[in-house]
């Protein structure tokens, strides 16, 4: 790709991605790392949802949830997902489609324990996705888990990661006159080579 040069250089694309997000984390007002989740339920009816992606690995995307949520069952039934990366400061975007798993172990843990406690205990109180009749129920939830889980509470077994790996990813850039620059990178497994192929805007 000869034209694939200045914000768009590099073999590899999660070195691209993981520039462009500290990029934006000096532009961005707030959350650089947000991203649009999407999944579907068990009928085929999308979902999407704003969550914070908290790695790029290697080879892989991670963030952190509720396993009992609405999206952990979608993300686990299907076993697959989407997302979309946008910086209006940047005019650029990122979107991905791929291959999921949990993240469920040491990582997840070391992840848990470096929030706010205040974060921590929130996450063994809230039942996410589910019917909530107040938010005085829900304080309620935080004030009792906090005198059982102490200043140290240990990873909730019903919270941890997903990692996404990716089979499609998309890096694209605002052009003037609607000419946007998109670059997508295609393989079929991840242990296949990355095709890359400039698309019209």
């Amino acid at each position: 790709m000869s034209d694939r040069s200045g914000i768009f250089a590099g073999d590899n694309p999660f070195v691209i991605a993981q520039r462009w997000r500290d990029e934006a984390a000096n532009s961005e007002p707030n959350d650089a790392n947000a991203i649009a989740l999407s999944t579907v339920d068990k009928d085929g009816l999308p979902n999407v949802r704003m969550v914070l992606l908290k790695d790029i690995e290697s080879d892989a995307f991670v963030f952190y949830t509720n396993y009992d949520s609405a999206k952990a069952h979608e993300l686990d039934s299907a076993g697959k997902a989407a997302f979309v990366m946008h910086w209006k400061s940047l005019r650029r975007q990122i979107r991905v489609r791929g291959l999921v798993s949990r993240e469920d172990g040491p990582q997840a843990d070391a992840y848990y324990a470096s929030r706010s406690l205040q974060s921590r205990l929130g996450a063994w109180a809230s039942h996410q996705s589910q019917p909530l009749d107040s938010r005085g129920t829900l304080m309620a939830k935080v004030a009792k888990v906090t005198l059982k889980q102490g200043p140290n509470p240990a990873r909730p077994p019903f919270w941890g990661g997903y990692r996404i790996v990716p089979v499609e990813i998309e890096f694209w850039a605002d052009g003037a006159f609607r000419l946007h620059d998109r670059f997508v990178w295609r393989r079929e497994n991840s242990s296949e080579p990355w095709r890359i192929v400039r698309v019209n805007p």
